[in-house]
């Protein structure tokens, strides 16, 4: 029986839909699902009649592959994929390739790499990004690790990934965690567009009283302006969507709860200890974590009851400035990513192409947008470039947003609308423009009750006085 070219180990809608991808584009695919009847099931419906082999134990999934193997593990993140690997370990041969395309931490990523690089075989950490949709039909591709494990799976994945005007959505990222990095990355900026997307639609819904419909219709608008993407356009459609159990918009009976898988909370937690403020991102996390108190936000509701002003000025000057503050406050979430690469770089010695990353953004992932041609422009002009929002583009659309987005942060705390990601969006803006901070106040405060020096503008050395 001929070998297969490209494995697939777990048959959640992810690993089934990628599996179905590679064979579109004309490769020979092997199966397997520790639960047979996952397998079964695979194969008596969406692989029924195509180029899809299943197999029934890791051994006969391995022994079904050409070499040297290719095989991508599509399992949860965690103990999960080491227990997988242990699995597969005995039926491999040196040089075989194991593709994690789960949401791996990126540290992870580089133990795994490291153990297996010992025994022969090769390890890539491959962010993919584009759910359900994208994993079939084009999603974009993030791999890191050892570059000839790149150089083997390049035929496969280039064909597999999303395509867009200047190429496929997927290259090279570096080596060790490179892939996984940027993936978490990449969902840190996605955290914070939808929270910036959310407080929009509170303000639209709780202060200005649209309706889903007119939502929908100021979306649409949006999505074909300057805010196209993905993110707006879901939440277009979104508003369009009918309840068919309860009448009226489906969204609305959608308990405020949002759950998260971790990555966003990565995110956060990676940029502290490396230094690089990322407060979009982070209010984002926050949000999703106050919406789960669900239980004591209505009790509070109850108990510090508020008078609810009633809006009584121009709705359509304040659409038109929500519209401004919505898309400076993306351009910051984009920003404040590219940022952390940027200085990910500086850390890990990945040698991140960050034009490159921004260009397979453009198509197949969930944060593909219009903003993504000038970054990746803006990167190209000034390799160095230390953030985006001092490049000429990028400069002039705050600077003519700003008014609007100030306008609607003052609108929101005026009419108390928790607006987090939009202010954490304009704090960072000012803070990041603004040549001398009130830290010095915060360094002699540390130097006054800990001794923790100081340095002075005016001369060198490390000082240390008696404030009090």
């Amino acid at each position: 029986m001929a070998k297969q070219q490209f494995g697939v180990l777990g048959l959640a809608v992810m690993g089934q839909n990628l599996a179905l991808n590679a064979e579109s584009k004309g490769f020979s695919v092997a199966v397997f699902n520790r639960t047979q009847a996952r397998t079964d099931e695979f194969m008596a419906g969406a692989a029924k009649g195509k180029k899809v082999r299943p197999t029934y134990s890791h051994e006969e999934l391995c022994a079904a592959l050409e070499t040297p193997r290719k095989i991508m593990i599509m399992v949860k993140a965690g103990e999960a994929v080491d227990e997988q690997i242990e699995l597969l370990k005995p039926h491999l041969e040196k040089g075989d390739i194991l593709i994690d395309g789960g949401n791996s931490f990126f540290k992870d990523t580089e133990r795994r790499s490291a153990a297996l690089e010992k025994e022969g075989l090769l390890y890539i950490g491959t962010g993919v990004s584009g759910g359900e949709e994208g994993a079939l039909h084009g999603p974009c591709m993030m791999p890191g690790g050892p570059k000839k494990a790149y150089t083997a799976l390049e035929g496969i994945f280039t064909k597999m990934a999303a395509q867009v005007d200047d190429g496929p959505c997927c290259a090279y990222i570096g080596a060790a965690g490179a892939g996984h990095y940027v993936k978490m990355v990449h969902n840190g900026i996605e955290y914070g567009i939808m929270e910036i997307l959310a407080e929009t639609y509170d303000i639209m819904k709780r202060v200005l009283g649209m309706s889903a419909g007119e939502m929908h219709e100021t979306f649409r608008q949006w999505n074909d302006a300057e805010l196209g993407g993905y993110l707006v356009e879901i939440t277009r459609d979104i508003m369009a969507k009918k309840d068919d159990l309860a009448g009226g918009p489906l969204v609305e009976a959608v308990t405020d709860t949002a759950a998260q898988k971790g990555t966003g909370k990565w995110t956060s937690q990676e940029a502290f200890d490396i230094g690089c403020p990322i407060p979009t991102i982070s209010a984002a996390v926050d949000a999703r974590i106050l919406s789960g108190y669900r239980a004591e936000r209505l009790a509070a509701e109850g108990a510090i009851k508020m008078r609810r002003k009633e809006f009584k000025s121009d709705r359509a000057r304040a659409v038109k400035a929500l519209r401004g503050a919505l898309y400076a406050s993306v351009i910051v979430s984009y920003a404040q990513g590219m940022a952390m690469l940027k200085r990910a770089d500086e850390e890990y010695g990945y040698k991140l192409n960050l034009p490159e990353i921004a260009r397979i953004w453009k198509g197949g992932c969930i944060i593909r947008s219009k903003l993504l041609d000038p970054m990746k422009l803006a990167y190209k002009r000034k390799r160095g470039l230390a953030n985006i929002m001092v490049s000429p583009f990028f400069k002039r659309a705050l600077k003519k947003a700003s008014p609007d987005w100030r306008r609607t942060v003052k609108l929101a705390v005026d009419y108390g609308i928790a607006v987090p990601a939009i202010s954490a969006s304009l704090a960072y803006f000012d803070g990041y423009r603004t040549g001398r901070l009130p830290a010095n106040l915060t360094q002699a405060q540390r130097d006054c009750f800990g001794a923790h020096t100081y340095e002075r503008l005016d001369r060198e050395g490390i000082f240390h006085s008696r404030w009090q």
